[in-house]
């Protein structure tokens, strides 16, 4: 059974930690992807995971996010998030990629539309299923079961179980189990 937060936010995260480490203990699970924008939700992963045998994948915005050339997720804390271990993957966007082109130019685009439909469960579900293909495409978690962890803006909010798969594979990716998220978001 899952937990639903009364709001979504950073004020979930500690929560969300604490659900992941829970998942790992009772479920087994090696593989954990957390979305982390400007790397402090990955680094309070990072410092509590660091003695496990855990594969933690933070997963950033690309570089040109916001600002062609620049990333959000500052060098110090990059390094400091792969010296506790963590591996740092700052990629496309697999739901914005060439659909944000397509959809200014033509108001239309499928990642658009897959995008919106894993909203109606909440952002930090979209951005769950999101890191997981992301991080599948770059060959930093294997296409099998792993916790996923995101939010809605900072921190996270949502946490849950997918059978990853890489993108090009979209429609065999399983979300097996929303362990949490926020009741409305």
């Amino acid at each position: 059974m899952g937990i639903y937060f009364d709001k979504p936010g950073a004020q979930n995260t500690l929560a969300c930690l604490e659900i992941t480490k829970r998942a790992i203990e009772e479920r087994g699970i090696k593989h954990v992807v957390v979305a982390s924008t400007y790397g402090d939700t990955g680094l309070k992963f990072a410092q509590a995971l660091k003695d496990t045998d855990v594969n933690l994948v933070v997963v950033t915005h690309n570089y040109g996010f916001r600002e062609p050339g620049v990333i959000e997720l500052e060098d110090s804390r990059r390094a400091e998030l792969i010296a506790l271990g963590a591996k740092v993957y700052s990629g496309t966007l697999v739901f914005r990629s060439i659909g944000s082109a397509i959809r200014a130019q033509y108001h239309y685009s499928e990642e658009a539309l897959i995008a919106q439909t894993l909203r109606i469960f909440g952002q930090g579900l979209k951005v769950c299923v999101e890191i997981a293909l992301m991080a599948c495409d770059a060959g930093l978690i294997p296409p099998e079961d792993v916790i996923a962890v995101a939010g809605t803006a900072r921190g996270a909010d949502t946490v849950a179980i997918i059978k990853a798969m890489p993108s090009n594979m979209f429609f065999q990716l399983k979300v097996r189990e929303i362990l949490a998220k926020p009741r409305d978001w």
